[in-house]
């Protein structure tokens, strides 16, 4: 069994608590910190003053770390793409050295758009780059009408990843079985697999790990208290990393998808970073231009099946002018809401919840 890394102290806190301040559904949420830090974090370089300290508060003081983490996490692998891009009014200079951070980033570009004659042709173009790199997950990351002929700049990351587990689930013993949503007992297309597993108990949460090969790992987490929200806290969750060893493990795990999109707006500002979104916004690292983020928007997208995961993410800023003999397997039976982690290395690629689990059908 493949040994993991364990995400960054910095890059969990900072899923941690933006998760917390993020709306959820009927069914739950998932979303991608990778790409959400990936994007707000290249912003960051090119922020100033107190724009730059709230992003710091959020994304931590290791900014050029975190970025690495993030990249090293995102590429190299065959079932994995990433590409960060940012779209540009043509008279708007952007300072070199905000473009030599763009270019570190993998599969990235600086494009010249043409936001006040034709701002939906940009919006078409940035949305096909997106579904392009997601695999035609996500088609329309950006609405009609969401870039204006106000439009000055437009950063735009994406993420997919395909992780297929090193032991497969038998679809011939996937079967329908009762999961407790907070809605009532639904039934629920349940994969089942007994074998050695990492497995952790800690402070009233148990954590079972599915390993991906590549270094992906995807980890269920179930609190014992079913009135607890199903993602523990970073203390929780670190202690569950810790002791986390390899054990047999009868896992009942139900076949999932769930997508998610978010205006990140709000949820920013709960979490600490709101002069970003004012005139009062300091992008000078960026552009001599005055500039302030207008909109960020997510969609995030992760299916589960007895071959493996597959997940796409892409996050948008828009900015404008400013003014041994074998033991007795441990039962692990997912049949209540849960909490999920899909990391590579140092980063956590997604990171949600299943409350009523939404068939994806079988494989």
């Amino acid at each position: 069994m493949s040994r993991h890394r364990y995400p960054r102290p910095d890059h969990l806190a900072f899923a941690l608590r933006l998760h917390a301040a993020l709306p959820g559904t009927d069914a739950g949420t998932v979303w991608s910190p990778a790409s959400v830090a990936g994007a707000l974090g290249l912003l960051a370089l090119g922020t100033r003053g107190a724009t730059r300290a709230e992003l710091d508060g959020l994304l931590g003081a290791d900014l050029d770390g975190h970025l690495r983490a993030i990249d090293d996490a995102a590429s190299g692998a065959k079932g994995l793409a990433a590409a960060t891009d940012l779209w540009v009014r043509a008279d708007l200079d952007v300072r070199p050295e905000f473009a030599a951070a763009l270019r570190e980033r993998p599969d990235s570009g600086l494009h010249a758009a043409d936001f006040a004659g034709d701002p939906e042709g940009v919006r078409r173009a940035v949305n096909a780059r997106v579904a392009e790199t997601t695999r035609g997950l996500i088609p329309d990351l950006l609405a009609p009408g969401m870039v204006t002929a106000a439009t000055r700049l437009l950063l735009a990351n994406a993420l997919w990843v395909r992780m297929r587990w090193t032991s497969p689930f038998d679809p011939g013993l996937t079967a329908e079985r009762d999961f407790h949503s907070p809605g009532g007992v639904r039934a629920a297309a349940t994969m089942l697999r007994t074998g050695r597993l990492p497995h952790a108990a800690a402070s009233g949460w148990r954590m079972v790990t599915l390993d991906g090969g590549e270094d992906l790992a995807l980890d269920v987490l179930l609190p014992d208290d079913p009135a607890v929200p199903p993602v523990p806290s970073g203390d929780v969750l670190t202690a569950l990393y810790r002791a986390a060893r390899p054990t047999e493990v009868a896992l009942a795990l139900p076949r999932f998808e769930i997508s998610h999109d978010t205006d990140l707006s709000g949820p920013l500002a709960a979490a600490g970073v709101r002069a970003l979104f004012t005139d009062a916004a300091d992008l000078s690292g960026v552009s001599a231009a005055p500039l302030r983020v207008d909109k960020a928007v997510h969609k995030a997208l992760l299916r589960v099946d007895e071959e493996g995961a597959e997940g796409a993410a892409a996050t948008a800023v828009i900015a404008l002018a400013a003014a041994m003999s074998p033991p007795r397997p441990v039962p692990f039976t997912v049949d209540r809401p849960f909490g999920f982690v899909l990391r590579r290395r140092e980063a956590v690629l997604f990171l949600g919840s299943v409350t009523a689990p939404d068939d994806p059908g079988p494989v």
